[in-house]
């Protein structure tokens, strides 16, 4: 028996060191860790007359320190408890201004020493930018004076920034409205060491409420109390000098904004009961006028618990909904209000009706609009008489735009397109906005015509462009289209339309995104205002090319094509190829087919790309198309796995067809919705030799009432939901597959539970797999201790899985 004993302990021993490794964190290869560990340059920010650029930099990573921060999951919300911040926040570390005229950037002056930089928001008069910073104890109110280039702290440590939208500035330019921590607040409840006094109880009262799987909700009393406590805030006001006064009582405020002339506030509140079943966005809320000195006028809606809703995408509640200022006036309110009860079953001729209500607000809603589909927003313009509304349906894909009177409801809209919203080489473009005299972006109007920027896909590659538009005729004439074939010109902004001018970004596949003054009545007229270096200089001489390909039946895909550094076009060495795609549903085969990758984009490698691969002797399609069509009554979802299957199938054909690849040693990976099609990808072929899958959900049995564009519920659609679940198929499994998650994953639907259960069901069925659970990581990974081990991870299984397969099947003939 003691030798029995001995062998059994022996046995578990040698189980659990093969089953769990023991590991560090890596880092990837030379090559790679090159391009990872570049500094970026700094996102631009201009006013609206484009002649002062803010520069802010960042660091491209957070550090896994940094992540490992207390962190209070509630009700949707991530928090820092201590610095009473979002605890994923995203940070800049310096700032600089650059004038049009100037040569140089200039840096700022009175920077704190490592800063934590977030919330910016310019003045009125745009002279100035308020903005976050966050210290080891909270968050401070600072002010950049954009002019004498040099900041200013205005408060200590003690803002509330955990609700976001921690301030608003005065419409004079001379103080902010502000959110700060209340005196009165409690001591919060360390629930890692409580004793529970009675279990968590919840109940039906037999409504349907089929939501979402939310996640980062309360779960019990104690998150309840807790809550309530990080989301409460006193209101006050703030001068530029420092002075601060009260203005609001303490409230769970959400959000807050200022009439266009600055006289009143819109103020929102959470309210109870909470629910364990939604975020707190779905929590009752009121909202209430109040006049700018503080003094309340009225409650202007309330919002109940909303639990349940009806069934499908467009389902919406009832009542008052998306309630803001109308920006072309000075205190009139707006919102929508659903004529279908917010049911999408419900068969009517118009789904949403808006109102306004103008100051003094003591008068009735008077309606100005019906939408067809369900309300989408308004664009306000510079004439009064003038807006441009919007709709969309997400069953049909159709959005309509509406040009109407707000004076004259009577007077029938001009419906001046309606079209599918996917269809994107007939998107006619943004509108160009001016600022009008409260300092609000509006359409900019010129004797009935308005300017659009758009895009510019086509068949035939990308051209952006600018359209002058005709309200009255609906008709369009062309003002200006990039005639570039070898690089990109993106059209950043109007600066001034009737001198012509636009502010542009200009790139190339080795070029740097960099920003110019183009003058479109001038036909040499372009002014450099950057000049950031290309940081990926290893990348710069790849081969990067969009092919295009037919799938079997006959739809055409296309995809990013790079060959290694290197490759020799005339000797064609067959290499291994690596695929990386997001499967996209459709309800139109046009749509499907239409293709917005442009070879002329410059090379940018992120964290999450496998360019870094061309660097290792791969080819790598990157963005390949993986279109899910249903057209009619038929779903995308329905023939899911045979069309997940042929794109795969046409990617490896095409690229097989140039020459470049061992069709042997092709890996498929994805992140999100793209695992998910990787898993099932690999369960439902014989196409690849490995695959990576990041962050996905397995088994849609876990989101019973819907996931990514799929609104029937499981027991309306029980096959749907089987069939395309890999880990209903885990014994098909013959393939290695990388299952790679993050801890604490944030994202509807892909808890880490997903993948934690489908390795057991693949090792528990002798499949060749590999768990790598990436800690304190949500959906998407930030720290760099995470992203250099995530690469090491994948070049690892790639290079043992895909590039040297075959010396891999030899060992195991052995």
């Amino acid at each position: 028996m003691k030798f029995i004993k001995i062998l059994f302990v022996l046995f578990l021993t040698t189980f659990v060191s093969k089953a769990q490794e023991k590991l560090e964190y890596q880092k990837p290869s030379k090559e790679i860790l090159e391009l990872v560990d570049v500094s970026l340059a700094p996102i631009v920010r201009t006013d609206s007359k484009g002649e002062n650029f803010i520069f802010l930099y960042r660091d491209n990573y957070k550090t896994i320190s940094e992540l490992s921060e207390k962190e209070m999951r509630l009700a949707g919300l991530r928090i820092n408890p201590k610095t009473n911040i979002s605890s994923r926040a995203n940070y800049v570390n310096n700032i600089k201004v650059k004038k049009l005229s100037d040569k140089e950037a200039v840096q700022v002056k009175g920077l704190p020493q490592n800063p934590r930089i977030t919330n910016f928001n310019w003045s009125p008069d745009q002279t100035k930018i308020a903005f976050t910073n966050t210290t080891e104890n909270g968050v401070q109110l600072w002010i950049l004076d954009v002019l004498k280039r040099e900041v200013n702290k205005i408060t200590d440590a003690n803002l509330n920034a955990n609700m976001r939208s921690p301030f608003k500035w005065f419409r004079d330019n001379s103080a902010l409205l502000v959110k700060f921590i209340p005196s009165s607040k409690k001591p919060l409840i360390n629930t890692d060491n409580v004793v529970p006094k009675g279990p968590t109880i919840t109940v039906s009262d037999g409504k349907k409420a089929q939501n979402r799987t939310y996640q980062d909700l309360l779960k019990n009393t104690n998150d309840e109390f807790n809550f309530e406590q990080l989301a409460n805030s006193e209101i006050k006001k703030v001068s530029l000098n420092g002075t601060i006064e009260d203005w609001g009582e303490t409230a769970m405020y959400s959000d807050f904004s200022f009439s266009p002339n600055g006289e009143y506030v819109l103020v929102t509140e959470v309210q109870k009961p909470f629910s364990y079943l939604v975020p707190y966005r779905r929590f009752p809320q009121e909202t209430k006028l109040y006049k700018n000195t503080g003094e309340v006028i009225k409650t202007i809606n309330k919002m109940p618990l909303i639990e349940v809703l009806p069934k499908g995408f467009m389902s919406t509640r009832t009542g008052k909904r998306s309630m803001t200022w109308r920006e072309d006036q000075p205190a009139t309110l707006i919102w929508a209000e659903a004529l279908d009860k917010g049911d999408p079953s419900v068969k009517v001729d118009y789904r949403d009706e808006i109102f306004q209500l103008k100051a003094p607000f003591n008068s009735n809603p008077v309606p100005i609009l019906k939408t067809i589909n369900r309300f989408g927003g308004i664009d306000w313009t510079s004439e009064s008489n003038l807006a441009i509304a919007y709709d969309y349906w997400w069953n049909t894909r159709n959005t309509k735009a509406y040009a109407f009177n707000p004076s004259k409801p009577d007077q029938k809209p001009n419906i001046i397109y309606d079209r599918n919203y996917q269809d994107r080489y007939n998107d006619p473009g943004e509108p160009v906005a001016t600022k009008n005299s409260y300092g609000y972006s509006v359409i900019n109007i010129e004797n009935n015509n308005m300017y659009l920027i758009g895009d510019g896909h086509t068949k035939d590659g990308q051209f952006p462009f600018i359209d002058k538009f005709d309200i009255e005729s609906n008709k369009t004439t062309r003002l200006y289209q990039s005639k570039y074939t070898d690089k990109v010109e993106n059209i950043y902004k109007a600066i001034d339309i009737k001198k012509g001018e636009f502010l542009v970004r200009i790139e190339s596949p080795t070029e740097y995104p960099n920003y110019y003054l183009r003058n479109i009545n001038k036909e040499q007229s372009l002014k450099q205002i950057t000049a950031f270096k290309n940081p990926f200089t290893s990348l710069q001489n790849v081969h990067k090319e969009v092919i295009k390909y037919t799938r079997e039946d006959g739809l055409e895909l296309s995809g990013t094509l790079y060959l290694p550094v290197g490759y020799d076009k005339v000797k064609k060495e067959k290499m291994p190829m690596i695929i990386w795609a997001y499967p996209v549903e459709f309800k139109d085969k046009n749509s499907a087919s239409q293709s917005t990758s442009n070879p002329n984009e410059f090379t940018y490698p992120f964290w999450g790309s496998m360019l870094y691969w061309v660097t290792k002797g791969y080819v790598v399609l990157d963005d390949a198309s993986f279109p899910i069509v249903g057209e009619g009554d038929e779903e995308p979802n329905d023939s899911f796995r045979k069309q997940l299957v042929a794109n795969g199938k046409a990617a490896i054909d095409a690229v097989d067809k140039l020459g470049y690849i061992d069709r042997d040693r092709v890996a498929v990976g994805g992140h999100s919705y793209g695992a998910f099609m990787t898993a099932n990808l690999l369960s439902h072929s014989n196409l690849f030799a490995a695959g990576i899958a990041r962050s996905g959900a397995y088994n849609r049995t876990l989101t019973p009432f819907g996931f990514q564009s799929e609104e029937r519920s499981y027991w309306e659609a029980p096959n749907i939901y089987y069939s395309m679940s890999p880990f209903m198929h885990a014994d098909k499994m013959k393939t290695p597959l990388l299952l790679i998650h993050g801890n604490a994953d944030n994202n509807s639907g892909t808890y880490p539970l997903q993948s934690e259960r489908y390795f057991n069901a693949l090792k528990g069925l002798g499949a060749t797999t590999r768990l790598v659970m990436l800690p304190k990581e949500s959906h998407g990974y930030r720290a760099k201790e995470s992203i250099l081990h995530l690469l090491w991870e994948q070049d690892q299984w790639l290079e043992k899985y895909v590039k040297n397969k075959k010396k891999v099947q030899q060992q195991g003939t052995h």
